[in-house]
């Protein structure tokens, strides 16, 4: 049998067991895929071998911990040097990045985007910054302080701290930090959200399952909004058709992860 895991602090909310498990059912996969709590992120990959694992996904924090302890990694995530999917290689630890993707597919409905404002910048962040200049949207990124702004205006984007921000226009208002998964709390002051929200046209929680503070806000002002179960289930059948090395394309894999949903 192979063994699947998700890493993250905290992980226990966590629907990725449900999604994966399901897909390993219906397809017949001698499998299984738990949730691993790991406080430390620098353990990751001592973890990932004394657990013998064939893959893993990685979730907050520990997406720019998991880049650094790959053998190789490939894609997008070698851009955004951040990994939320590990596949084991003949004994090698090969890193992905299956956000990026994974958000351009659960935006589509939202129809044509010119300018996105990113709240946060950890590792979905990063990965979600160069998703969307690909796409030709012009992309800032709104973070509590300077200290992790660094990567983001190396390459180019216009990065702010809290105290040094003034509010524009926006088409999307994105929310990739953890305020509101475990705490009551919203990922800026409520002041600044409110004036972004009076000047923003749709909003996204990267956060699902739940109501968060920030969701309620949107939702009080009437804006079109997702939470991120569209972004979760695109990310997780791209790291699925990963950890089946790629013996089932993608739409063979959604059918059953998405009815993973309804339980």
């Amino acid at each position: 049998m192979k063994l699947f895991t998700i890493f993250g602090d905290p992980v226990s909310h966590s629907r990725s067991p449900l999604m994966h498990n399901n897909v390993f059912k219906k397809l017949g996969i001698d499998a299984c895929y738990t949730r691993t709590r790991l406080e430390n992120g620098s353990e990751l990959r001592d973890v990932f071998f004394a657990k013998a694992l064939s893959g893993a996904n990685v979730t907050v924090p520990h997406k720019e911990s998991a880049y650094e302890q790959c053998d190789e990694v490939r894609g997008i995530a070698s851009m955004v040097k951040a990994v939320n999917t590990l596949v084991l290689e003949n004994g090698r630890l090969i890193g992905y990045n299956t956000d990026a993707d994974g958000f351009i597919r659960a935006i589509e409905s939202f129809g044509e985007v010119r300018s996105a404002l990113i709240l946060g910048a950890g590792g979905t962040a990063r990965a979600l910054s160069v998703a969307l200049r690909a796409k030709g949207i012009d992309v800032t990124v709104l973070n509590r302080s300077a200290a992790r702004l660094e990567y983001f205006r190396n390459e180019g984007f216009a990065a702010y701290a809290w105290d040094e921000f003034s509010p524009a226009s926006y088409g999307m208002l994105i929310n990739t930090t953890s305020a509101g998964l475990s705490d009551d709390e919203l990922p800026i002051p409520a002041g600044l959200l409110g004036e972004l929200l009076a000047r923003t046209q749709a909003a996204v929680d990267v956060i699902y399952g739940k109501e968060t503070p920030f969701l309620r806000e949107v939702k009080s002002c009437g804006l079109p909004y997702k939470d991120g179960s569209d972004m979760l289930l695109a990310q997780g059948v791209l790291a699925n058709h990963l950890f089946l090395a790629c013996r089932y394309t993608p739409e063979e894999i959604e059918p059953a992860m998405r009815q993973s949903f309804l339980y």
